[in-house]
This record gives structure tokens, sequence and C-alpha cells, in this order.
């Protein structure tokens, strides 16, 4: 697919197909993913595939989505959840840990976006459907899977091939959306 077609296609995919994601393809979304821009290019976001089934149950709980439905039947249906993580204190930080910017911290959280998308992106152009989940409890996530210390949970990406097309919400007109000085 062409990079319009991949941007315009891709929608938040929330019912899955009940078939394992290859991990060739798994690799070859986040061989893509990487090079989503950085702060300073310290590539802080690393991916974790959750395919084993019963690790993948132990996360769609209502510990993990602070009891959330609609989020719970995401995971539950997903074939693969790919925990997205960040390594804490590089991102719009100095090497002394002092802020970069007088905006302070956040940058982490901006690369773990851009990083999210890269990745969803790269996965639509693979066929393969996704939805960021944002709302979770990461010490109950933390309990389920080991996460290094020294990485934080972005956010958490349920992963499958697509057992629905939904339609593309109403988008505001450029004119709305772009201003010249």
């Amino acid at each position: 697919m062409d990079f319009e077609t991949v941007v315009k296609s891709r929608r938040s995919i929330r019912r899955f197909e009940d078939r394992e994601i290859p991990r060739e393809a798994m690799e070859k979304i986040v061989d893509v993913a990487r090079f989503a821009p950085s702060w300073k290019n310290t590539q802080i976001v690393r991916y974790i595939v959750v395919a084993d089934p019963e690790l993948r149950c132990a996360l769609a709980t209502p510990e993990c989505v602070f009891d959330f439905k609609y989020n719970l039947r995401t995971l539950e249906g997903a074939t693969a959840i790919v925990l997205l993580t960040y390594v804490k204190g590089r991102s719009g930080f100095e090497k002394d840990g002092s802020y970069s910017t007088p905006t302070g911290s956040g940058w982490q959280n901006f690369d773990a976006g851009i990083a999210a998308q890269t990745f969803c992106l790269a996965a639509e152009d693979q066929g393969i459907g996704t939805v960021i989940l944002g709302y979770f409890d990461e010490e109950a996530v933390r309990k389920v899977i080991d996460l290094p210390e020294d990485q934080a949970l972005g956010a958490i990406i349920a992963c499958g091939y697509p057992a629905e097309s939904p339609e593309a919400p109403k988008r505001k007109e450029v004119a709305e959306l772009l201003t010249y000085r």
C-alpha cells in the first residue's frame, strides 16, 4: 500500500479473527516502527509481544484495565498484545538527569506516541489490525509480565487479523485544521 492509503485506511480494530500473527510479520512491523523519530535519537521504545494464550488471558482481567469492560473485551479477543514500553529518564533529559527544555518531563510520552502510531501504520500495511489502549494499571500488568525496572508502560496495543471493517469517523476539513500566518 502507498503511504496515504495506509494512513487513511487504518482504523482502531477491536474484534479479531482467531488467527495467530506469524513472528515474521511482527518482526517486519517492529523493523518499520524502529524508524519512528525520538528525542535526540534516544530510541527509548521497546515492544514486548505477548502471544502466549495464558499470558494474554492473564492480561485480559479487570485488574489490568481498571475494570473497563470495553478494553477487557478487546484484549480477550486479541491474538497478540503488545506492551509498548519506554526507557525512563532519557527522552527530554540531559545526561546529568536535568530537563533539556523548560517544558520538563513528558517527552517520553511523545516518543511513545509516535512509536505507537508508526507501529500501528506498519501493522496496517501487513494486514494486521490494532487498537492503542491507554487505560491500564501498570502495576497490575507488572504482576503478569516482568517488565524491566528501568522501563515504564506507555501503551498496550491489541493486535490481530481484523474481524471487522469499521467505517472512517467523520474528519474535520483541512480548512478547519490549517492556519497560515
